[in-house]
């Protein structure tokens, strides 16, 4: 099965910005011209209608964006680091893997050629032309470029189909799902036949139908026994049930009971999803001889069922018919009731404010913007202490570090540089 997988994908990192002077005959006082560095390409996801699993997902498993390129001199900006799109199928679920263990939802991809972004590139950094002001005409201080987000990423595929063929395993959904449409399932005589969805589209009143046929469920299924989970979670996506039931069951009701038992215990909703109820087998002659006896067990519990015979067809257009019915019946309803708008989870964008907490002794400033300066190799260390004292004192930190109590001497730590509070 190729219905889930879990990845790692890695954004790009943003270039570095430049540390470049003007050098040019007969023009005094050039001053700083580097360059801002190119942003890393970001990591997107796309529905695509030409994938059909996630395969590939299950043997390649990390993924990894372009680098942005280093700004250079007379204000050249660098390349921008290439996006990388991963192609899923319709119906894809993605989900983040918190570092607590949970699940963060990202997106439901149902419309083809939508598009999510799932790991963000990180930023060019700013080239000294940047810093330059009245005081520091030739700055010599320049961003480094910022990390792109690295994630654990699942993806959990959600078959998008009309009606979903459910039941016991080896009651003939397979023969159902080949006698109704072209699709060619696997059939033999031995349950857990189907070791996958399988989709079929049907015609019915000149429309089209996708059917899914969903494999065996059993007793304990919602607890992960037999196919269990792999298959449940394509149910959830089907408007109406065809509900399958060997006609040679001691006790077809009872099978139907359970069957909707397993359902109600994966998903409350699932139970109430409308179902049609299909007796199969009619052409074996112990099957036929009982369909009064079915007919009537089945009316005790406010349920009329269909009796067809996969294997011959028989019943199964008026199966198709009613089919074709009860979805226009549940879409109504659906109009009827209250209108749930779809909701997309989009990551939330990163902080860039500064805050400041102490760590026993030392007072710890958090600022993205100035770590990526003080990250940087080959600055002189007087001009980034002299650029971070000031920019603190613009921004308020110097007051919030009066306020927990700083002292002079005290030390203070800002990305990987430390001085004595004065």
């Amino acid at each position: 099965m190729f219905d889930t997988a879990e990845i790692r994908v890695r954004a790009g990192r943003g270039g570095d910005g430049a540390v470049s002077f003007r050098h040019e005959k007969f023009v005094p006082f050039g001053g700083p011209d580097g360059g801002d560095g190119g942003g890393g390409g970001s990591v997107l996801i796309e529905a695509s209608p030409s994938v059909s699993t996630l395969r590939r997902y299950n043997q390649t498993r990390f993924y990894r964006a372009g680098d942005g390129k280093d700004g250079m001199g007379k204000k050249m900006h660098g390349k921008n680091g290439k996006d990388l799109v991963l192609a899923v199928p319709l119906g894809t679920v993605v989900t983040h893997r918190a570092q607590d263990g949970g699940s963060i939802p990202v997106a439901d991809l149902g419309q083809p050629g939508q598009r999510e972004v799932i790991a963000r590139g990180g930023v060019g950094g700013l080239g000294n032309v940047h810093f330059a002001s009245s005081t520091n005409q030739a700055p010599r201080i320049a961003q480094s470029g910022e990390v792109g987000e690295e994630k654990e990423v699942v993806l959990e595929l959600k078959l998008i189909a009309d009606v979903g063929i459910i039941g016991y395993p080896n009651c003939g959904k397979s023969t159902l799902l080949a006698a109704s449409s072209a699709a060619r399932p696997k059939i033999a005589a031995y349950p857990f036949t189907t070791l996958e969805p399988v989709l079929g589209v049907i015609e019915v009143g000149g429309r089209s139908l996708v059917l899914a046929e969903i494999p065996g469920l059993i007793e304990g299924a919602h607890l992960g026994r037999g196919l269990g989970h792999d298959f449940l979670r394509h149910i959830t996506r089907t408007r109406v049930l065809i509900h399958l039931v060997d006609g040679g069951s001691a006790a077809p009701a009872e099978d139907v009971a359970q069957v909707n038992a397993e359902l109600g215990l994966f998903a409350a909703a699932l139970a109430r999803e409308p179902q049609l109820v299909a007796v199969n087998k009619i052409d074996l002659p112990q099957v036929r001889s009982r369909m009064a006896e079915i007919g009537i067990t089945f009316s005790a519990v406010g349920t009329s069922p269909l009796f067809i015979s996969a294997a011959t067809s028989e019943g199964v257009d008026e199966l198709m018919a009613e089919t074709l019915k009860m979805l226009d019946e549940a879409a109504v309803k659906r109009e009827a009731g209250e209108k749930v708008s779809e909701k997309v989870f989009h990551p939330l964008p990163r902080g860039t404010d500064l805050c400041v907490h102490k760590d026993g002794d030392t007072f710890v400033i958090t600022a993205p913007e100035l770590e990526r300066i003080i990250a940087r190799t080959g600055t002189a260390e007087t001009e980034v202490y002299w650029y971070v004292r000031r920019h603190l004192e613009r921004r308020g930190i110097s007051r919030a570090l009066r306020r927990l109590g700083i002292s002079p001497g005290d030390k203070v730590r800002c990305g990987s540089l430390e001085w004595d509070w004065s």
